[in-house]
Parts: structure tokens; C-alpha cells; sequence
């Protein structure tokens, strides 16, 4: 889905950036251009970063303390 229309970028280009090292709304800002213009669209891409970040988050906390490990 396109999130900023005046710079074309896309929800999954906005959590491509985060994938290849953006951990801020900032850097996702620097790195595609999302708001750079008129601003409407910064509320929504500020979501996708807030719930990209999230899930890798939880992704990588699953990872440290994985279901099958029990502790005796």
C-alpha cells in the first residue's frame, strides 16, 4: 500500500529499509523520503515503523527464550 504518495513509498518499502538497518523513524525518513514533502502521510509511516520494529522485537525476544525450553 502506498503510504506517501508525493514520494511513492510503499509500506514494504518502509519496512525494507528497516530490514537493512533503519531503527528509527529518522533513518526511515532519510533512507525513502517518507514525509519529506507535504508531511500528511507521517502518522501512518510512523505506524509501519512503530509495528516493524515491534514485531522484530518480538521476533528476535522469541529467538533468546524459545517455547520448548523449559526450565527444570
Amino acid at each position: 500500500m502506498y503510504v506517501c504518495l508525493c514520494q511513492g513509498v510503499t509500506d514494504g518499502q518502509i519496512r525494507e529499509a528497516i530490514y537493512e538497518g533503519c531503527c528509527s523513524y529518522r533513518e526511515v525518513r532519510e533512507a525513502t523520503g517518507v514525509a519529506t514533502q507535504c508531511g500528511k502521510c507521517a502518522c501512518v509511516a510512523k505506524q509501519v515503523v512503530r509495528e516493524t520494529l515491534g514485531d522484530i522485537q518480538s521476533a528476535q525476544a522469541s529467538l533468546a527464550y524459545p517455547a520448548s525450553f523449559a526450565i527444570a
